[in-house]
């Protein structure tokens, strides 16, 4: 493994030194200053546009407000540039991603020191102790991240502590930070109500490609589904699934495996919810949402017949959301489909119910707007 980036700065008439971390993969910031409850949010706002960093000496809620500040700056500053209207819904997108980005980035630069047991030296700091070490592990010594991918953490601890009710378990699933939340529920809901192949009768084996917190391959199971294999190949989601399936008593029926895709059989039920969206994620946090030319939705495709039982399906849980955004046309998905030797049996379709579906202000309010998500029963030809 190498060596974890070092921030250094001056202090007091001194050059001092910390780690630097990052689980968006922002990288270290090249200057930064020593800040407190003093500095105005002007300056500071002008400071993190430079790409002046802030390590932060002050009271750790004078910090959260001026972290509010500096976001109201910017979303005045971009509410008054003038623009052209996109030229298409991928533009639109991918300027909406950008901003997102660069917004990032300036929240990014007010930074936090940690201790060596991830405690905050700070006047009125939380004790965030807890979800530091659930997200970065062992502090390994001193070290400073942003203070908005802080608030980030604590959110992602409350999340795990908390749970997300799911009503098709009638229980909760707990995420681990990094792992993808399961709040749309609407395409669990597809998963609890498709009719379960025939050849589950005679083969009551599923396979849950890419569980993430476990929830499909609960949902399969807590239908009647004997042995549900659930692959993963990330370290946190790992962890989440088998926490999840244990604390659901599913053990008995669940095998939470390591795996890139499929594993080492064939299974009467075959679901695999790939990442929506063929962009580029920026960090290993973006990987549940995007990915880059569709990797994971063809490798799911090219190897699904291959791990098929006679009379097997594979259920794929798609959003036509990438459609919408002229980033996937229908035609490619069904070329794909048809590329890999399968055909569709039948597709079931349910209609997103959240919030930015109904918000006018969203750039991509269109596109949302006419979302559908889909299970696409698919079958050898």
């Amino acid at each position: 493994m190498s060596e974890p980036p070092v921030v250094t700065w001056q202090e007091k008439g001194e050059t001092r030194s910390a780690r630097w971390r990052s689980e968006k993969a922002l990288p270290p910031p090249k200057r930064v200053v020593v800040a407190g409850d003093t500095i105005k949010a002007d300056r500071a706002y002008r400071l993190a546009c430079e790409g002046t960093a802030m390590l932060w000496r002050g009271d750790f809620h004078n910090a959260r407000q001026l972290l509010n500040a500096m976001a109201r700056r910017i979303d005045l500053k971009s509410s008054k540039e003038p623009r052209q209207p996109p030229a298409s819904p991928a533009e639109a997108f991918n300027l909406l991603r950008m901003a997102r980005a660069q917004r990032a980035h300036t929240l990014g630069m007010l930074l936090m020191p940690f201790d060596a047991d991830h405690g905050i030296p700070l006047p009125r700091a939380p004790d965030v102790r807890e979800a530091c070490a659930e997200a970065y592990g062992a502090a390994g010594g001193r070290y400073l991240a942003s203070l908005r991918e802080l608030l980030g953490l604590i959110g992602a601890h409350e999340w795990r502590r908390t749970g997300v009710e799911i009503p098709a378990l009638g229980a909760r699933i707990h995420p681990h930070y990094g792992v993808f939340s399961p709040v749309r529920s609407e395409y669990v809901e597809l998963v609890a109500k498709a009719p379960l192949p025939a050849a589950l009768s005679s083969s009551s084996v599923a396979f849950d490609i890419g569980t993430g917190t476990g929830v499909l391959a609960a949902v399969l199971a807590r239908r009647g589904v004997g042995r549900v294999v659930a692959t993963e190949n990330d370290p946190r989601a790992l962890a989440c699934a088998r926490e999840n399936i244990e604390r659901l008593g599913l053990a008995a029926q669940v095998q939470i495996v390591e795996a890139d895709l499929f594993p080492d059989e064939r299974a009467a039920l075959v679901v695999c919810n790939p990442p929506w969206i063929p962009a580029r994620p920026s960090s290993a946090l973006e990987r549940a949402i995007y990915d880059e030319r569709g990797a994971m939705l063809r490798g799911f495709l090219g190897g699904l017949a291959a791990h098929l039982a006679p009379g097997g399906e594979g259920w794929l849980i798609l959003s036509d959301l990438a459609e919408h955004l002229g980033l996937r046309p229908r035609a490619e998905l069904l070329a794909a489909i048809e590329s890999a030797g399968l055909q569709v049996l039948d597709r079931i379709e349910i209609k997103p119910n959240h919030p930015r579906a109904g918000d006018m202000r969203d750039p991509l309010h269109a596109a949302r707007r006419s979302e559908m998500t889909s299970l696409w029963r698919l079958a050898p030809r």
